[in-house]
This record gives structure tokens, C-alpha cells and sequence, in this order.
């Protein structure tokens, strides 16, 4: 986020006196570059200078020693002690009496002294207060008190004027120091779209602020006059053998030489308060001056040291197994895919990664005297993918990689030069290198119907105005061919215009993005605010309400729904149980998971419910009632292969990455344990049970309009003797509900006997009909008998309501199993099954013969179907 001081913004544009950090961020949020932060003044109350009088050195008993003054802060501010238990080192004048740590000042020297009543950054508020016997009426201030940083001279202490931070700085006790020091400015912070790379430079904010409001900007790159080349320095080679995309990883590489400079000299106090207020620690006149062209400009420079620096340079992609040391002091592990800078050292050693950040084998240091200037231009997806391979970003990369003015190398490098120039006594080459400069040109020019704008935005635009708004972000507009319904023309035969984007602006590339500049320039706020009319009837589609039907059905039977996290680790297959190849085990992997011990996507929902469940109880929770509807994943059928970014992929590269995405499917699971009741004076809750569900599963798709077969199976993680498979008319298998396994169970500290379900809800809709059709109501009266039929342990009641169901026919309105009954008068292996069935027909009142028939066609279906014999 750019950090633009108002001082250094107005020198590139007009700004009308009295001008507020807010009012320019209103200006230029107008034209889309959002307010992030106002900064105020970094220091607010009496500031002032102040001069040392005396100094009284005290021991302390902690071993430190300090210094007892006597400073002269001006007559407006000086205040004479009175107080006789408080005596005053040296003869009594008008003046405070301040205690300080520091000992890099003497007496005579000109100090920064803020006053009780000043707030330093932080906030911190400054107030007389005793300390080490006597009152401390102020404080002498450093510069990181004051927000400045650690002193460029590299000494430790408070700020003495003439040095330092304070460097060329001289005043009187009582003057201003905030305004001394430059610290009463404020700042505007901006969001920059990944778009609009232009705008992290002055240049390109002032130009936008001129945009805004009308007023006069001028160009710092045209004041910058480039001397023609007197033959060639430093040479460079382009040599990019394998270009991402087909694009080279460096269009454009000016080198400068600037040998001579002063190594004590520092940056001008003016720069480096610009620095300090663009966010940036001033560190040496070199770099301070490439960072300060950098934020200036837009241009990101690099400074090499000349006597480390082995000729020729090139500009290649890395070695496999290639490392580099980089300015950070941290190794790097190369990849083939990185643009680096090369030089001869060593044969053939990388020196930088391009764009992204430099070697310290080449980094200026104390004691350098000449440099070589970098300025290029490189590919902004090189960029972008070495920024985060290495994990490096920094001021370079995040300005390459949306887009740097291919035309600034030559006129930023000259800048940089100039200011080493000046400031530190060099000497600049005439020799300059200058490869690929006949690269540096902007998009290609763009043909754009006049009446194009006002089709897609639906604002009337007059020629004149669209002609106007792109001339003034840079564009050349030169009128172009009549439409013909061809790529030249104008698609409706109208008149157009050829425009030429200018080079600061690589964004713009199709003639929409030129309507979208029109819009934002002539005023977002001239685009009407019409609402779209939704269309009637639509509503919620019938997954959609069959979903909510489902989870109503559960809320209704005393459940709480929950939403959990869609994560799990790999630990978790093997809590619930499953076998090694069972297919749940198929999950899929994220590349930047939000837990390092969490890196799958879940593929059943209880995978998730179960830990929210465990979290529940320990929370003081006694029993359990939750459930969940949400998505589940499979992983695909293979990895995703790279696609194209220049052109759109082919139909089949389009199926192939339709195949390898993973498999979501809607599912919905519940969790019950513990009582299914409050105690009460009748006993006990009853505790939730395997039969409860199986019944919600049954009420869950009763609730879509779907019915369920139940039929034992063992499936993990539920008990091999208490689960039930849940399927379809269809026959489809669409879930399972039951008691957890006795392992899981302990495993996730749920109550004993703890029960689940889990079904594919999607399937569960799709086994529906989409259309109930209505059935008459029958007039006429209902005959009620109930049947125990005694069948194998192995036969499932289904099997047996399907017979019945069969048997009687037309007349049968309802079966209903109500008891289930094993022991001694069922027979070993057997069991007893009893279902209350309900007969009734639509044509008349059922006589005590049709009753009869529809009776033993009931027992003769059951006894063939499953071999159920009537209990006695």
C-alpha cells in the first residue's frame, strides 16, 4: 500500500492551499484509488529546540549514570525552579530542568526537547514527573522517539542539531521542531488494484489526483533530460533460453556506472524524510537515493558495487541445483524457472534474482566508491511466480509484476546518477548501456466505436467526451476506420477511434478496458443505480427445498444443526475404522491448508461431525443431538495439468480438467447419544438408541418424498452387529445409520452406545418423484388387523413389508411394523415380526369376505416370499 506524503505529492501536481490528507483521499478515491489510512501529524504539542546549559553526571545505584540538565527551550517555554529540595546544576537562568539517559551531547549543544503537554508517536503523552530526585520537566528526544528512525550516522543517542537526523539543521531555544524536522506532515495511504502498478509512484498518484481534480501535473520523468550514450559501459547479454509463455523474462536492461562517490556522504535531509513517510528506513545515500527514484518515479533500480561486479552481466534462467545468497543473507535453492542476473565471477554466478531482490556477493556496502545502476524491464509473471516460489516479496516485485513503464529505465537510471551526483561528489560515465531499448513501446493500438462506451455503461457519451477522457490518461486517439462488421471496423458501421494506450499503462489491452478508464474518468457516480428485476416464479429449485425439507424434518425431531469445518487429517480414516482400501480414503489434498495437521477435505461428514460432537461434551454438554448437511468431496481422477493463460484451452483440455476436479456430492449426518429427554419425576430420559436413527434417516427422506429399505450390513465406523444400509426403491445404497462402534466411541469421548447416520442426500432427492401424484380420499370405512409373522434372524422386516405389500393388493392403505420380538417362543434363530396393516377400498365398504381373502393372500405371499409362518 503506497504511503503518499502531501509535500512530495504537490510537487508533481497543484494542490490548493490548505489542502487535507482527507480531502485528497476523497479526490482520489473518485477515480478508484481508495483511502487505506490517513496518517496525521507524527507529532503534535510543544516541540521545540532546545540548548544544554549545564550537565550534572549522577551514578544511580543500578550502575547507570545520569545526566541532570540545565536546557535553555526559549523564553516562551522556560520556567525557573523554585523548589529548594530540587537544586539546579550551575547558576540559576531562565530555564527547565530535564533528567536524561543519554551521553552523545555535551553542554552548548543544540537539542530536540518536547515539552509536558507534546504527544510522541505511539501515542505518548509527555508530563512533568520525578525520577531519580528530581522533577524531569520535559524530555530530550531520540530519533525513534520521534518517529525517524535509528540515526544515519549510526550513533546511538538523542538528536543534537548539525548531526544525524538533524543533519544541515540548525535553530534557536524555543523554535518550532516539528516543523524543523518535518514532522508535522500528514499522509495518505492508497489501495492499488493489481491492475494500476503505475499508481505505486508518485508520478502515477499525482497524475491520477490532475485526473480528479482538474488540476496542473507535470511529468518528473519529462523533466528528466537523458544525454545521448558515449559509447557502451557495462556489457550486458539477454540470453533467455526458455521463456515462460513464450515471453522473455527481460525486454529492456539499462546499466549506468557512477564511480567516485563520497562512501560518508548521506542522503539530504529532505529525502530522507520523504523516505521515512513513504515507509522506508533511509540506510545509505545509495540506496537511499535508488529506493527514493523508486517511489518517485515507479522505476525499481538496483545498485551493484563496481569492484565486485565481474563483466559481462547476463540475464539468463537459473541452473538446476544453482543457489544464491541474497541481500537478506538467506540462501536460496534456485529454480530453473527463475530469471536471474548473472556475471562472470566464479565463471558464471547468479548475482540477483531478477525483479525480485539482489545478491549480497554485489550489495554496496561502507566502504563502496563506485556502483553500476540497474534499470530494467521484466516480465511480470517471471517475477510473480520467483516473488512467491522464494517467498521474497518486496518493493521491486510487487511494482514488476503489475507492470513497470517500459520506457523509464534510461531516464530513472539518469536520475539515480544525477542525485549520486550531487549529493555524493560522483563522477557519471558517459558510456551507458542500453540493451532491447527498441522494445519499449505500449500496447497495441486498440480500435474503439464511439458509440461503444455509452452501449455498456448506459450513459450518453459524446464523442468529444470519450475523445477527452482517453487523451487525458496518455492515449493517442487518432480516428479510425468506419465499421464494417470486421476486427478493424466498428461492429454496428459506426465511426470509431484507433487509440494507442500509453506505455505507463500495460493494463489496457481490449477496448473494454478503454471504456472502463472513460467511465471511471467522467465520473462513476454519472452511472445510474437501476436494480434488476428478478424474475417471477422462479423461487427455490426443488434441491434446494428438499435440503431444507430434510433438515426441518430433523430440527422438528429435537436435533440441532451445526456447521463444521470441512478439514480432516489423515488420522482420522483410521479413528473411524476404515479398511486400507476403502475407497473414503481417497481424499482430496490442498496445496496452502488453513492447519498444517489438517491438509484433507473431508469425504464423509462424520468425519467432521464426530469432533464437533467430542467438543460439544467437553463444553459441558451431557447428551447428544446434532446434526449437519453439507458437502463432501472425492478427490478426481488424476492431477490438474497446466492449462494456457495466453489463448483459451482447447474442449478437451477443458474435459480433462472436468475430470480431475474432485466429486462433491450434498450429504446429511447426525450424531445422537446420552438421554433423548430431560429427567423428570417419571425416571430417566430414555437414551437415544440404534432404532432412533433409523428413524430419522426414515424421516429424512420421508421429508423429500423419498422411501427407505433397511437391511443389516457392517460398515465402519458403525457396529458390525447394529448398523443398517440404508437404500432406495431403486435399490441404490444411499447411506447408513446405526450404533458406532465401541472404538470410536472412545476414541472421540462420546457417551456410551452412541448412535449416527449418514446419508447422500443428492441421491436420496433424486430417488423422489418430482411430481406427488394425488390419490383420492376414500369415503368409505377402514378395516384394521395386525399380523406376527415369525421369519429367520437373517430376513430384514422389509423383505417381509414387501410381501405383505404384494399380497393384499389394491385394498392395503398402510403397513407399519410396531413390535419386534426374539426369544424362547419365537424359536432359536428366529424372530417375530408383527406389522399393523390397514385395508381400504376406494369403491365400496370392505365386507368380512374380501377382508378374508385379502387375509390369506397376506399369509400365502409371506410364507413363499420369505417363508414367514403366522404366529399363533
Amino acid at each position: 500500500m503506497p504511503r503518499i506524503p502531501l509535500t512530495w505529492l504537490a510537487q508533481h501536481v497543484t494542490l490548493p492551499e490548505g489542502t487535507s490528507a482527507l480531502q485528497v483521499a476523497t479526490d482520489l478515491s473518485r477515480v478508484g484509488l481508495e483511502e487505506e489510512a490517513i496518517f496525521g501529524a507524527q507529532v503534535t504539542g510543544p516541540l521545540v529546540v532546545g540548548r544544554v546549559l549545564d550537565l550534572v553526571k549522577e551514578p544511580q545505584k543500578n550502575g547507570k549514570t545520569i545526566n541532570w540538565c540545565r536546557v535553555d527551550v526559549g523564553p516562551e517555554h522556560n520556567e525557573a525552579q523554585d523548589d529548594p529540595k530540587d537544586p539546579q546544576p550551575g547558576e540559576e537562568r531562565p530555564s527547565r530542568g530535564i533528567i536524561c539517559g543519554a551521553h552523545n551531547f555535551v553542554e552548548g549543544d543544540l537539542v530536540v526537547v518536547s515539552l509536558p503537554g507534546t504527544v510522541l508517536p505511539g501515542p505518548f503523552e509527555i508530563a512533568a514527573r520525578k525520577t531519580y530526585g528530581h522533577v524531569s520537566d520535559g524530555m530530550i528526544c531520540s530519533g525513534d522517539e520521534l518517529g525517524l528512525g535509528p540515526d544515519p550516522d549510526g550513533e546511538d543517542g538523542i538528536i543534537v542539531l548539525g548531526r544525524g537526523h538533524a543533519r544541515g539543521l540548525t535553530g534557536e531555544p524555543g523554535d518550532d521542531a516539528i516543523a524543523l524536522l518535518g514532522l508535522g506532515e500528514e499522509v495518505v495511504e492508497i489501495n492499488v488494484t493489481p491492475d494500476r502498478g503505475y499508481a505505486f509512484s508518485m508520478r502515477g498518484v499525482a497524475r491520477e489526483y490532475a485526473h480528479a481534480t482538474g488540476e496542473a501535473f507535470t511529468d518528473p520523468a519529462l523533466e528528466v533530460e537523458v544525454p545521448a550514450a558515449d559509447g557502451s559501459g557495462v556489457e550486458v547479454r539477454l540470453a533467455d533460453e526458455t521463456p515462460i509463455d513464450g515471453r522473455p523474462g527481460c525486454t529492456r536492461f539499462v546499466a549506468q556506472e557512477v564511480t567516485g562517490i563520497d562512501p560518508t556522504a548521506h542522503a539530504p535531509r529532505w529525502m530522507q524524510q520523504r523516505l521515512v513517510l513513504a515507509g522506508m528506513r533511509p540506510i545509505s545515500l545509495i540506496v537511499d537515493v535508488t529506493n527514493y527514484v523508486m517511489l518517485d518515479l515507479g522505476q525499481p533500480l538496483h545498485a551493484y558495487d563496481a569492484a565486485e561486479l565481474v563483466a559481462p552481466v547476463t540475464v539468463r534462467r537459473a541452473h538446476a541445483g544453482e543457489e544464491l545468497a541474497t541481500l537478506d543473507d538467506k540462501p536460496r535453492a534456485l529454480d530453473p524457472e527463475d530469471l536471474v542476473i548473472a556475471d562472470a565471477g566464479a565463471g558464471d554466478r547468479a548475482i540477483g534474482i531478477a525483479g525480485v531482490m539482489g545478491g549480497a556477493s554485489t550489495e554496496v556496502s561502507a566502504a563502496t566508491t563506485d556502483v553500476v545502476l540497474e534499470a530494467a524491464s521484466f516480465d511480470p509473471v517471471s517475477v510473480a511466480r520467483s516473488a512467491r516460489r522464494h517467498r521474497l516479496p518486496s518493493e521491486a516485485s510487487k511494482r514488476f509484476e503489475r507492470g513497470v513503464d517500459p520506457q523509464l529505465p534510461a531516464i530513472a537510471v539518469t536520475r539515480a546518477a544525477q542525485l549520486l551526483a550531487e549529493h555524493g561528489g560522483g563522477t557519471v560515465s558517459a558510456a551507458r548501456t542500453d540493451v532491447g531499448a527498441e522494445s519499449a513501446q505500449g500496447a497495441a493500438p486498440i480500435v474503439l466505436e464511439v458509440g461503444a462506451p455509452t452501449r455498456l455503461v448506459g450513459v450518453e457519451y459524446t464523442s468529444a467526451q470519450v475523445r477527452e477522457a482517453l487523451e487525458k490518461i496518455g492515449c493517442t486517439v487518432e480516428d479510425g476506420p468506419v465499421g464494417d462488421g470486421s476486427a478493424e471496423g466498428s461492429a454496428d458501421g459506426g465511426p470509431s477511434f484507433r487509440v494507442a494506450p500509453p506505455s505507463w499503462r500495460p493494463d489496457l489491452r481490449i477496448r473494454e478496458d478503454l471504456i472502463e478508464e472513460i467511465a471511471r474518468l467522467l465520473g462513476y457516480e454519472q452511472i445510474p443505480s437501476v436494480l434488476p428485476q428478478a424474475p417471477g416464479g422462479a423461487g427455490l429449485t426443488r434441491a434446494q427445498k428438499s435440503r431444507r425439507f430434510a433438515a426441518r424434518a430433523l430440527a422438528e425431531a429435537g436435533l440441532a444443526e451445526v456447521l463444521s469445518f470441512p478439514f480432516v487429517p489423515e488420522s482420522v480414516f483410521d479413528e473411524l475404522g476404515y479398511g486400507v482400501d476403502d475407497p473414503r480414503r481417497d481424499a482430496v489434498r490442498l496445496l496452502n491448508p488453513l492447519a498444517g495437521d489438517e491438509p484433507l477435505l473431508r469425504t464423509e461428514l462424520l468425519q467432521t461431525l464426530l469432533p464437533v460432537a467430542r467438543r460439544n461434551l467437553g463444553r459441558g454438554q451431557e447428551s447428544l443431538a446434532l446434526f449437519e448437511v453439507d458437502a463432501v468431496s472425492r478427490a478426481g481422477s488424476g492431477p490438474i495439468a497446466p492449462l494456457p493463460a495466453a489463448q483459451r484451452p482447447t474442449d478437451a483440455q477443458l474435459e480433462a480438467v472436468r475430470d480431475a476436479m474432485p466429486v462433491q456430492a450434498r450429504h446429511l449426518a447426525a450424531i445422537l447419544g446420552g438421554a433423548s429427554g430431560p429427567d423428570s419425576w417419571w425416571g430417566s430420559g430414555r437414551p437415544w438408541d440404534w432404532a432412533d436413527a433409523i428413524d430419522l434417516a426414515h424421516r429424512a427422506a420421508a421429508a423429500v418424498g423419498a422411501r427407505l429399505e433397511v437391511r443389516g450390513r457392517e460398515h465402519a465406523p458403525f457396529h458390525p452387529g447394529r448398523c443398517a444400509e440404508l437404500r432406495t426403491d431403486g435399490g441404490i445404497v444411499v447411506g447408513y445409520a446405526g450404533e458406532l462402534h465401541p472404538k470410536v466411541v472412545k476414541a472421540f469421548d462420546l457417551p456410551a452406545r452412541s448412535c449416527a447416520l449418514e446419508l447422500d442426500l443428492e441421491q436420496v432427492i433424486a430417488a423422489a418423484p418430482a411430481v406427488v401424484a394425488a390419490e383420492p380420499v376414500s369415503t368409505y370405512p377402514l378395516a384394521k388387523e395386525d399380523f406376527a409373522f415369525v421369519v429367520e434372524d437373517s430376513v430384514p422386516a422389509s423383505a417381509v413389508e414387501a410381501a405383505i405389500i404384494a399380497g393384499i393388493g389394491d385394498v392395503l392403505e398402510s403397513v407399519h411394523l410396531f413390535d419386534v420380538y426374539t426369544g424362547d417362543q419365537a424359536g432359536e434363530g428366529r424372530k417375530s415380526l408383527a406389522f399393523a396393516v390397514r385395508l381400504r377400498s376406494q369403491e365400496g365398504t370392505l365386507s368380512a369376505k374380501e377382508i378374508g381373502a385379502a387375509r390369506e393372500r397376506c399369509v400365502q405371499a409371506v410364507a413363499s416370499a420369505v417363508g414367514g409362518v403366522l404366529r399363533a
